[in-house]
């Protein structure tokens, strides 16, 4: 077998290949691209001898993306894509001094994967489908976290000079804030606009319910008294809110578009039926799950692996008589927080999951600890539901908490 080390930058990647015995056999750096790859499979021909075998490589490498990895993953090598805090801790098994170099960490890759491969996972074989699920459904989230940094900017800049308009707005990412605003971005042009053009404005802007009676609540605000800035301040304010005006419609039309492509591509995949059953899964928060999951079949041997994964398992820190369990920390973030958030509106959906968080917490555990748990065991629902291909159902899910709570209700 051959075991090789690629330490990946942009532009190159720097690989070490070694046998069994953990002697270097080449070392390279290869460029990013068609003519880095080809050099890359021609180094492991002149190593294999006759054994054409791909499935005898062995790669590692510190990410589990890209057209790269994709490519040595379809070749039929065996890839690890190993967590960079891992390969960093194993560097300082070897080096104690701290030095670092790209080269050096190919050696310490190539070492890992040869000596240590069995506590890791080689690159999920995931479905294209389920690939393009998680692209749009990290890009959905990317451009909202984008949206709520630019309604912040726009909200301290309207405190600067025109707080009348955060009394009109409470969201002001809204389409009715925006179009306004994008037509009043002054106090003075506030204070002129008419409520019939206000309602104007808000029927342009999509609102089809209560509009002039939204209209008049908003000329009321814009028309209060505030604290004003010198005319020409203002007016400087005001190109400032048109620009940021401006990339917040863009944002919220583009989150539309990519939200609606999302929801299509998740429908069209077979386990969507299953995410969409549990209780707190919409059509955002099930792709993300899917996502970030994804579908291959064997990457999660056990409801455990696929907990730990996700992060929701808490981790045990025992030395002497000492023992503290700890909510994790190195985790998917994007996977923990719609596991999260999907447990909080289960509260209110699932009669079964409401009952396991107010057993947690009438133990004396915080909401944190109580939502983290009840998402522990979401998961765990979910990864029963996926093994035998069946949707939720409430009754299965929660035998002994629903049968109480029906018991306590008669």
């Amino acid at each position: 077998m051959l075991f090789v080390g690629d330490d990946w930058a942009e532009d190159h990647h720097d690989i070490e290949i070694q046998n069994e015995a953990g002697q270097r056999l080449a070392r390279a750096r290869l460029p990013e691209g068609v003519a880095g790859l080809a050099r890359f499979h021609a180094l492991i021909a002149d190593h294999l001898g006759g054994d054409e075998d791909p499935s005898q490589v062995v790669v590692g490498i510190e990410t589990d993306r890209g057209p790269w990895v994709g490519a040595l993953v379809a070749t039929g090598y065996q890839v690890y894509a190993i967590n960079p805090l891992s390969a960093a801790r194993y560097r300082e098994r070897h080096v104690t001094s701290r030095a670092k170099s790209d080269p050096g960490d190919a050696r310490v890759l190539a070492d890992l994967v040869r000596t240590d491969r069995h506590h890791h996972r080689t690159v999920a074989a995931d479905s294209d489908l389920a690939e393009a699920v998680k692209v749009l459904a990290r890009t959905h989230q990317n451009l909202a976290w984008a949206r709520q940094r630019h309604a912040n900017l726009l909200r301290s800049t309207l405190r600067e000079f025109h707080p009348a308009a955060l009394v009109a707005f409470d969201d002001l990412a809204s389409r009715d804030a925006l179009a306004v605003l994008a037509a009043a971005p002054t106090p003075a042009a506030g204070r002129a606009l008419t409520t019939t053009r206000i309602a104007a404005l808000l029927r342009r802007a999509g609102r089809q319910r209560r509009a002039d009676t939204r209209a008049e609540e908003i000329r009321s605000a814009l028309r209060g008294e505030q604290l004003t800035a010198p005319t020409e301040i203002a007016q400087a304010f005001g190109h400032t809110v048109i620009a940021v005006v401006a990339v917040l419609t863009t944002l919220v039309a583009q989150i539309d578009r990519v939200e609606a492509e999302m929801t299509t591509r998740l429908h069209q995949h077979p386990h969507a039926r299953i995410y969409l059953s549990l209780p707190g899964f919409g059509p955002v928060l099930a792709a993300r799950a899917l996502g970030e999951f994804g579908d291959d079949p064997n990457r999660y041997e056990t409801a455990r692996a696929r907990r730990n994964y996700a992060g929701t398992s808490p981790i045990t820190r025992a030395s002497g008589k000492r023992r503290v369990v700890l909510a994790r920390v190195a985790v998917n973030s994007r996977l923990r927080d719609a596991l999260a958030t999907q447990a909080f509106a289960a509260l209110k959906a699932s009669p079964g999951a409401r009952a396991y968080y107010d057993s947690h917490r009438a133990r004396g555990m915080t909401h944190h600890q109580a939502l983290r748990a009840l998402a522990n065991r979401h998961v765990a629902i979910l990864h029963g539901c996926l093994r035998h291909q069946t949707a939720y159902d409430e009754a299965t899910a929660w035998p002994a908490l629903t049968d109480t709570t029906q018991t306590a209700a008669a």
